[in-house]
């Protein structure tokens, strides 16, 4: 949360979905486009499968988790799209970009994504759904994508926790 603050990660995106409202919004539109476009991104983006079909397309080949994601990110962004309009729509490309990113760099990443890394990280994706949940229901107005640098510490963490000089 202090890097992703330090950045103003929420405040780049938030930027980048108001521009995509004001080119593409129509007049008299009651959703708002950027909400749209920032819950759906971060709710398609952080979520376990993401991160372990990614990965493990990327590292093995094995698609079949981002089919099944695909699928349930379809019936997903009908329901979110009814809610919170257009918006949902544009989130595709950042999911696109994210998970390929993911999907490409999952050689790269293997020597440090370990199991409890990955499981690691899967939990920081879950607990990030679970406010923004809270955010899309009005419970809460947490600043979700500044914890997004939380999902990349993660394996990081898990590497240095196995250092000797941890080892008790």
């Amino acid at each position: 949360a202090i890097v992703g603050t330090l950045l103003n990660i929420d405040g780049a995106i938030n930027r980048v979905a108001e521009a995509v409202e004001n080119r593409f919004k129509k007049e008299g539109e009651k959703a708002s486009l950027a909400e749209g476009l920032v819950s759906a991104t971060l709710l398609f983006c952080v979520g376990a499968m993401t991160i372990n079909g990614s990965l493990n397309a990327g590292i093995t080949g094995d698609n079949s988790l981002l089919y099944t994601k695909s699928l349930l990110d379809l019936f997903s962004s009908s329901m979110l799209a009814a809610s919170l309009g257009i918006g949902v729509l544009f989130a595709a490309a950042f999911v696109l970009g994210f998970q390929g990113l993911l999907v490409l760099c999952a050689g790269f990443l293997a020597p440090v994504l370990t199991a409890s890394a990955i499981a690691e990280m899967t939990c920081v994706g879950s607990l990030i759904i679970i406010a923004l949940g809270t955010n899309i229901i009005g419970i809460t107005k947490i600043k979700i994508a500044n914890y997004l640098p939380a999902i990349a510490m993660a394996p990081i963490l898990c590497w240095l926790v196995t250092l000797p000089v941890f080892q008790v």
